[in-house]
């Protein structure tokens, strides 16, 4: 068995036992309640926008502001970085 039926395999049986996680891609901004790809609104129970301040207008501006001066990149857990 190579590696891709292998995992084929393995996600046939997450899924036949239930235990296969599918993503939920989030259609809108980040808020109390959010709307998903597939138009369904939810609410959102796992950001940490527990505050609901994702969305506030001076908080988006300072974000801005803070990427104009100092930019943006991705970056990587600290085991991996060093």
């Amino acid at each position: 068995m190579d590696l891709f039926e292998h995992l084929a395999a393995e996600t046939s049986q997450l899924r036949e036992t239930g235990l296969f996680k599918a993503e939920r891609p989030i259609a809108s901004p980040q808020d109390a309640v959010i709307e998903l790809e597939d138009g369904r609104e939810v609410i959102n129970l796992c950001a940490n926008n527990y505050l609901g301040l994702a969305n506030h207008p001076e908080l988006v501006e300072a974000a801005r502001a803070a990427v104009d001066r100092y930019g943006y990149g991705m970056a990587s857990v600290r085991f991996i970085c060093g």
